[in-house]
């Protein structure tokens, strides 16, 4: 755990209390503050009072005097669509709003520090897609490389949730737009951002406050050394705006879809290769086309903006390729689950956007396509001109049939799971694809992505099991 620190003897709310919102009044309490819990849900309560902690209706008239600072969970809007009641309250009182991440870079360095032979290191990753598996990848790398490394945030543990770092370890974060876009402390010593294309527009009132949230990683603190991919316009406006010249090696740029030149620090991935240069002159080259754990163009870029960050760290290029090599991937990012018959099957259930639909489709050939659920905003326009390695798409949800319309391929309308791998792996022949990236959030019939993930993987083995 890593104690708040600057709070002692302070009453801090805390807003929400799933898992982020709970470590961080665990993490609070053994700072030294006082912790008063709400939660519009009376289970999440509950499981708060029985960890000793004092719940109060933030809603109620005078809950904010004299407390110091209010801790927003991420999923809590505060400004957009609209601002929370409990939020806007503390705001109209004068209370600070902070969130988890702020409270751990205000709270992770310590006096101890000073003793390390190498002080640790936090590197965090933001972007549309790709920061799962760009943390997990690079989590993997320094552990075959022997380095202490922690991962947390979006992915893993709660930031205060996980052990102080010691001599010469590095945390690595992954920070969607919900907590950098709240967070009065960002001070990473390497930030990464991804990509960038419409996501979770309605909480950040469209794209230009979406990319705002994401450029708070880098404006907020300015890490040591920041590296962003320069595929989109707004990367390459950020990269610009980072930049003292040309030659300025504190920015790299990374691309996967084009070759970047110059005299600066450049890693890219062209024809399933991944380059590094400095001053115009290359220093490594690396073949990433059997990494069967990096498939695709997407997962190119991930391998790039990984490898920038594990050379930000001092890493050396071979051995960067070895964690690159062995690196299993992620559960439901092009998650290879089975190869049966001259058939793949792989679980994509993090493509909850068209955008990263889009990088799946593209990162396989004769292909099978499952897809559909709850549509984001933006439509599904973006997907036409990018199916061209479809030969059919099986749709799932409560609106499959509005969602197949849209689509420009041959579409069957499946509505459940079952019925669509049943029906995908009855067309499928040898050297097809049966992929699930469903371009939609999954609320409409499940949980969350993960769930519909395990739902494709159980209905693909059980049929597989039964030939």
């Amino acid at each position: 755990m890593i104690p708040v620190r600057g709070c002692e003897g302070a009453k801090v709310a805390v807003l929400g209390l799933g898992r982020s919102g709970l470590a961080t009044a665990r993490a609070l309490r053994e700072g030294g503050a006082v912790p008063v819990c709400w939660d519009d849900n009376p289970s999440a309560r509950e499981r708060a009072e029985a960890e000793g902690f004092l719940c109060a209706d933030l809603t109620r008239a005078g809950a904010f005097e004299e407390v110091a600072t209010l801790i927003v969970s991420p999923g809590i809007p505060h400004l957009y669509p609209r601002p929370n009641p409990v939020v806007r309250a503390a705001l109209l009182a004068g209370v600070p709003v902070d969130n988890d991440i702020g409270l751990f870079f205000r709270s992770v360095a310590t006096s101890e520090w000073d003793e390390f032979d190498q002080p640790p290191k936090v590197v965090a990753v933001t972007g549309s897609n790709g920061k799962s598996t760009t943390v997990a990848l690079l989590q993997h790398i320094l552990e075959e490389a022997g380095r202490d490394s922690q991962m947390a945030g979006n992915i893993g543990r709660g930031v205060l949730d996980i052990d102080p770092p010691g001599n010469g370890g590095v945390v690595v974060l992954e920070l969607s737009s919900y907590q950098t876009e709240l967070a009065r402390a960002l001070t990473p010593d390497v930030a990464v951002f991804t990509n960038l294309s419409p996501d979770h527009l309605d909480r950040h009132g469209g794209m230009g406050g979406y990319f705002a949230a994401k450029r708070r990683l880098f404006a907020e603190g300015g890490p040591d050394r920041a590296i962003i991919g320069v595929d989109e316009a707004e990367g390459l406006f950020l990269a610009g705006q980072l930049s003292e010249a040309a030659s300025d090696d504190r920015v790299i740029r990374i691309s996967a879809a084009q070759k970047l030149t110059g005299p600066g620090w450049q890693v890219f991935a062209r024809k399933g290769f991944l380059s590094e240069y400095r001053k115009g002159r290359q220093v490594a080259s690396i073949d990433l086309r059997a990494m069967q754990g990096l498939p695709g163009a997407h997962n190119h870029q991930n391998a790039c903006a990984a490898y920038a960050a594990a050379r930000a760290l001092g890493l050396a290029p071979r051995m960067i390729e070895g964690g690159l090599a062995s690196y299993p991937g992620l559960p439901h990012r092009s998650q290879t689950i089975a190869d049966a018959n001259g058939v793949r099957y792989v679980n994509d259930s993090k493509a909850t956007n068209v955008d990263s639909a889009v990088k799946a489709l593209s990162a396989f050939k004769n292909i099978r396509w499952i897809c559909g659920g709850l549509e984001k905003d933006g439509g599904l326009e973006a997907l036409k001109g990018q199916t061209g390695a479809v030969r059919k798409a099986y749709v799932i949800g409560r609106e499959a049939a509005g969602f197949a319309l849209q689509l420009d391929v041959e579409a069957e309308v499946c509505t459940t799971m079952a019925e669509a791998v049943a029906r995908a792996m009855r067309d499928a022949e040898e050297g097809d694809t049966v992929l699930l990236a469903p371009a939609a959030a999954s609320f409409d019939q499940y949980d969350n992505f993960e769930q519909r993930g395990d739902d494709f993987i159980a209905e693909v083995t059980r049929r597989l099991e039964n030939l």
